[in-house]
């Protein structure tokens, strides 16, 4: 059995921080687990997909973020104990029902994890979710190391349950994928779940109710600050007059730089685990022993606001340093980073450092789509069909890297959803052909909504869905949409084109995106015609279909000697099984998937049987 679900109270294991979040949970007495997958926060739901079977919670995959919250609540109002998962930008499709349910509270519990990602690893943005603990008034935890994920995951729990209020928990991408020994506890049977009490008068929350519910918020946060003054995840320690205060992975990284600069214990330190709110008769004990500070937090300067707008209020004359100058407000920080700002602070000698020295002539290694991905196959037959007279509106997915240039199939690219709505406006107001693409995950995500109102105010615009029968780019997880699932067949399956029908779509095309032939004439006449038009490109990602699946390819490309050297496979083409050595092109045999598209490209490339 997973060590998650056997390990004894009493050893440790080296988890991912995502899987201390899922050990935590479960050590609290989890009994719902709902989420829309997003990375840095995947593995966390993915894993309690995986043990679901041996679990004693249940759990769903929901269609998108404001979904997933929506159920929760619902499982918490019916007296479960429940976590919510997404990405940081989730946070802001599920923004609505966040700030009702932190009004009429949670009765089972409700954590909702915000993975949020400094420095735009896999993100459009580098939003600081913990302005959303300050809007929506919920407490908030940071935590910095894999045993501080488990930990303050089960403290979450704990501490929602107790006061009935939602509570944030906010990591950021290095403590999600960081690995560290974790010490476990004992796994806590679901919590009783207290049977669901009619109550009007705090769950309908109309603006008479939402009065009331306001006030009780703001009590319930006074008390939570006082559990936040003696809280063990907020710790102080060394001496000296001057001063850090540190929250999230920032902490690790500043402990990092005082023990390179041998300033441990000589710096006098005050790592906020538990950050909001604020525990602020701490933080007035901490100024006044010091004559300098430093607030260091990736991101936003919300600490170091809150502590500035405290020291003011207290008429402390304490130095304060943080963002501008000193530390900047966007990107990752890092141990290197903290060293200069201390140096600087304290008037110490720089350390120099050499940047590391990169060899020459390296080949650049943007993000690319796998070999035998069918969305490169969609994205050259619409190229050879509309050329540079259209303006391409994408999403967000694998399919995003159709930006990068031969296929160059992305002018824009918004948010989740987005590209129906985007490209509509863009039409209407250009004049122009607009193709606007959107995945199948993402299309049930908030793409609907794009449809019907495209539909509904008779947009003039090509739609393609690129149907890969699952959510490739966070993981495979199941959809409405797919046909099997790692767990078996999907006997719910919504089907795409019944949706698109249903929306008041006349002109639907299906194509498999591999038969080039098929694409082109199928694109042609969709070219022609006026108003919403609809292709369904349907074909399975090359990974799942071969992990899920079971599908093997046979065959593999092979370029003859014959070859001219016109270079269309590599320079419009361009997939990553081609390359070229000595001025001859050729096929990588572990690279090449058997798609065959390439066959159709060249008479040159041949299939070759597997060996």
């Amino acid at each position: 059995m997973n060590t998650l679900l056997a390990g004894q109270p009493g050893e440790k294991h080296l988890l991912l921080g995502n899987e201390a979040i899922v050990r935590g949970a479960l050590e609290a007495g989890v009994a719902f687990v709902s989420c829309y997958p997003g990375t840095p926060s995947s593995e966390v739901p993915d894993t309690f997909f995986r043990l679901s079977d041996a679990g004693q919670y249940q759990f769903e995959y929901s269609t998108n973020e404001k979904v997933a919250l929506e159920v929760g609540i619902g499982a918490t109002l019916a007296g479960a104990l429940t976590l919510v998962t997404m990405k940081h930008v989730g946070v802001n499709v599920a923004a609505d029902p966040l700030m009702s349910v932190a009004y009429f509270g949670a009765p089972g519990g409700l954590v909702l994890l915000s993975a949020d990602d400094p420095g735009c690893h896999s993100s459009q943005n580098e939003q600081d979710n913990r302005y959303y603990a300050r809007l929506a008034g919920l407490p908030c935890l940071e935590p910095s190391t894999a045993q501080e994920m488990k930990d303050m995951t089960k403290a979450a729990m704990e501490l929602s349950r107790r006061f009935e209020q939602p509570v944030l928990l906010r990591t950021t991408t290095r403590v999600n994928h960081q690995r560290g020994e974790v010490l476990l506890g004992s796994i806590e049977r679901p919590s009783s779940v207290k049977p669901f009490a009619s109550d009007p008068r705090r769950f309908v929350i109309v603006p008479a109710v939402a009065r009331i519910r306001h006030q009780v918020l703001l009590q319930k946060l006074s008390e939570m600050r006082e559990l936040a003054e003696i809280s063990p995840f907020n710790i102080t320690s060394g001496q000296g007059d001057v001063g850090c205060i540190a929250s999230g992975v920032s902490r690790a990284y500043l402990r990092d730089a005082l023990s390179d600069l041998d300033l441990s214990g000589r710096i006098q330190l005050l790592e906020l685990g538990f950050s909001h709110p604020l525990p602020e008769r701490m933080v007035e004990g901490f100024l006044r022993s010091l004559s300098k500070v430093i607030i260091v937090e990736e991101g936003e300067a919300v600490l170091e606001t809150e502590v500035r707008a405290l020291a003011q209020r207290l008429g402390l004359t304490t130095e304060i340093f943080g963002k501008g100058s000193h530390l900047p407000r966007h990107d990752e920080y890092s141990s290197l980073m903290l060293k200069k700002v201390m140096c600087a602070v304290l008037g110490m000698e720089t350390e120099q450092v050499e940047p590391c020295s990169v060899p020459e002539g390296l080949p650049m290694r943007p993000p690319n789509m796998c070999p035998g991905c069918p969305h490169r196959a969609v994205f050259y037959a619409v190229r050879q069909v509309f050329q540079d007279n259209a303006f391409y509106a994408s999403d967000i997915g694998c399919y995003t890297l159709g930006v990068l240039p031969p296929l160059r199939a992305a002018d824009t690219c918004v948010c989740m959803g987005a590209s129906i709505s985007t490209g509509s406006g863009l039409a209407k107001i250009s004049g122009k052909t607009v193709v606007a693409y959107i995945g199948d995950s993402t299309f049930f995500h908030s793409g609907i909504t794009g449809l019907a109102n495209a539909v509904f105010n008779n947009h003039n615009l090509l739609v393609i869905i690129l149907d890969n029968k699952t959510t490739a780019m966070t993981g495979q997880q199941p959809h409405p949409g797919v046909e099997r699932t790692a767990k078996g067949p999907n006997n719910a399956r919504i089907d795409i084109a019944g949706v698109v029908k249903a929306c008041g779509v006349e002109h639907l095309r299906m194509q498999n995106p591999l038969n080039l032939r098929g694409m082109r004439k199928v694109l042609e006449e969709l070219k022609n015609l006026e108003g919403v038009r609809v292709l369904i490109a349907e074909e399975p990602c090359p990974l799942f279909a071969r992990r899920v699946m079971g599908r093997k390819r046979a065959s593999i490309a092979v370029v003859e000697p014959s070859c001219d050297n016109c270079r269309e496979c590599v320079d419009n083409l361009a997939c990553p099984a081609f390359f070229v050595l000595d001025g001859k092109i050729a096929v990588n045999p572990s690279q090449c998937n058997g798609c065959m598209f390439c066959v159709q490209i060249c008479d040159h490339i041949k299939p070759r049987k597997r060996s």
